[in-house]
């Protein structure tokens, strides 16, 4: 494991989204959904593609609190333009995502 400075930490921008709309994602390499998060007002809405399918539901992503990187470079994923990371944790089962413990204000950031 390398370390990283406190300055490098500060540059992530960790913040809390809603999941407002799941779609299928066929057309990627592994199984994944489509997932569009809002973040708030100051920062609007963005696309992730996230590899959820083996333990949540479209139903089940809907409406839920998610933790997500912000600034990273839009990635392209098939024919899909990814503008965040969902954090999850992977384990055998799949993905279990990394979800705060209580509502907080959309766009809240990771301290």
């Amino acid at each position: 494991m390398s370390t990283i400075t406190w300055g490098d930490f500060e540059k992530v921008e960790l913040r809390i989204g809603r999941v407002v709309k799941v779609e299928d994602f066929p057309e990627a390499k592994k199984p994944a959904y489509k997932l569009e998060i809002d973040f708030g007002p100051a920062i609007g809405l963005k696309k992730s593609s996230a590899q959820l399918t083996k333990l949540y539901s479209k139903e089940q992503l809907l409406g839920r609190l998610v933790l997500c990187v912000i600034n990273f470079p839009i990635k392209q994923i098939a024919n899909f333009h990814s503008e965040c990371l969902t954090t999850g944790f992977v384990t055998e089962k799949g993905v279990v995502l990394a979800m705060p413990e209580q509502d907080v204000p959309l766009g809240s950031k990771l301290a």
